[in-house]
């Protein structure tokens, strides 16, 4: 049982990658806490918004099987 987490501008840089397959995780926080610890993540938890199947979601909210998880920290443009 897996998801995929999809990475974007500092994260996507920090992971060196922009996606990985990864087993199911108990929840979003603890997904997010063990990410961050292996791949050196600096924003909090807090700072970030979290996308579940292309929708933004909730840090509580459920998983499942298969989908797609994507961390978006904040982006500045000019």
């Amino acid at each position: 049982m897996s998801v995929t987490v999809l990475y974007f501008a500092s994260l996507r840089d920090a992971a060196g990658v922009d996606r990985e397959q990864l087993p199911l995780p108990a929840s979003l926080d603890s997904l997010y806490l063990e990410l961050a610890a292996r791949h050196g993540f600096s924003l909090p938890a807090a700072k970030l918004r979290v996308a579940v199947d292309g929708a933004f979601a909730r840090w509580d909210s459920p998983l499942r099987e298969g989908c797609e998880i994507a961390f978006i920290p904040p982006v500045s443009g000019g």
